[in-house]
């Protein structure tokens, strides 16, 4: 604003007036009207960049991005393809389109044919460009990217390489999109780039590898984080503690690869089973937890419950059909009035575990022992009257 108003100042002075004429004949008018023009590029890029960086997901991060492209260009689609782990070959794709999120139909499973291009031309390029090099470029990619009509290919680069590529069509205004456009787009796609890079490095310093899953670091200062709250909140969450039952088998008799598949197969059903706010974590080997905030006894027993049945259900991919998959459960639920700590509060799951164990396996038991635990929970199960102690809930027996 003040720099209109100086420039306002400018052109209305005496001396401008006066030699109105001769000022603009030399262009000096034009040049300050390019310099306001650059001078709002940069504000709008340096907003969208704070924009894009005070996001916490991937997801968030480019949902910022697309506001900022779109309020600028109006595009007629913009879809982002983007590698969520860095040791893993699979590909996400979000795409936009009136800056809201849609489904397309796009034969792409890996960034990998788009790698050897970008490495050669790291900026922002027209897709004929692309299309028209000869990388040995996969026939199915490129129909199914001209089928989008897009308009140019952006980079997202990183220290290991290409970490995903965002594609955008034509603008539905004008035409063409011009070189300061250009260039501000892969100003703001560095930016982009730089935060879905520490995101991926922040998911990744807390993620399982194998699994995806919380490791059990992030998974140890949650937990103890959660008890604190309990206790200054006065509310109640719970833990559930599961194992797979025999997987030994899987690995001895299919070998260690098929037991890979089952930890990751069950972690898929474990992110599907569960509900916005829940914490799994891998625990170590074929152990998991899953961090319940805010979550009562009965409520983190039918977690318990849905979750044992779905991986009950579940089938493992694998060219030599495997046994059915099952799992065991401990379940303990804590509040402001227990005075412990995170290893009491695993140790009384894995009782609760043990328990499951020694009772035939794929069940789900709850953790509490003798009679003063009965004695302070009476009136709470008098409506419960199946849930006392350590007792089997739900199981084979």
């Amino acid at each position: 604003m003040n720099a209109e108003i100086d420039n306002l100042d400018f052109i209305s002075s005496p001396q401008v007036v006066e030699n109105y004429k001769f000022l603009d004949e030399i262009g000096v008018f034009r040049h300050i009207e390019r310099l306001n023009k650059e001078l709002l590029d940069c504000s709008n890029l340096l907003s969208g960049a704070v924009d894009i960086f005070n996001k916490i997901s991937v997801t968030e991060i480019l949902d910022a991005a697309v506001w900022r492209i779109s309020d600028r260009f109006l595009p007629s689609f913009i879809t982002f393809l983007w590698k969520p782990h860095q040791n893993r070959s699979d590909v996400i794709i979000k795409s936009y389109k009136n800056y809201k999120p849609v489904e397309i139909n796009l034969p792409i499973q890996t960034i990998a044919p788009f790698v050897p291009f970008f490495t050669r031309f790291p900026k922002p390029v027209a897709y004929e460009i692309f299309e028209f090099q000869e990388n040995n470029l996969d026939p199915v990619l490129l129909s199914g990217l001209k089928a989008l009509d897009p308009e140019l290919l952006i980079p997202i680069m990183g220290p290991f390489g290409l970490y995903g590529v965002v594609i955008i069509g034509r603008k539905m205004i004008s035409k063409g999109y011009t070189p300061e456009e250009l260039f501000f787009l892969e100003q703001l796609m560095s930016f982009l780039s730089q935060a879905v890079q520490n995101n991926l490095h922040y998911e990744h310093s807390v993620r399982d590898v194998k699994t995806g899953l919380y490791n059990h670091g992030y998974f140890l200062t949650r937990l103890s984080e959660e008890i604190a709250r309990t206790k200054r909140e006065e509310a109640v969450s719970s833990l559930l503690v599961m194992d797979v039952d025999k997987f030994k088998i899987f690995n001895d008799t299919y070998g260690h690869l098929a037991g890979d598949r089952v930890l990751e197969t069950l972690a898929h059903s474990i992110k599907q089973s569960l509900r916005i706010g829940d914490i799994p974590s891998r625990f170590g080997g074929e152990e998991f937890t899953i961090l319940l905030i805010n979550t009562p006894r009965q409520v983190a027993w039918t977690v318990a419950e849905r979750l044992r049945m779905s991986v009950a259900a579940m089938k493992v991919p694998w060219e030599t059909p495997l046994p059915q998959v099952t799992i065991s459960l401990g379940l303990v639920s804590f509040d402001s009035s227990m005075d412990t700590n995170a290893d009491e509060i695993i140790s009384r799951a894995d009782e609760a575990l043990y328990q499951s164990k020694e009772n035939g396996r794929n069940r789900t038991s709850v953790w509490g022992s003798g009679l003063l635990f009965r004695i302070q929970r009476s009136r709470q199960d008098q409506n419960d009257p199946g849930i006392s102690a350590v007792q089997n809930l739900q199981g084979v027996s």
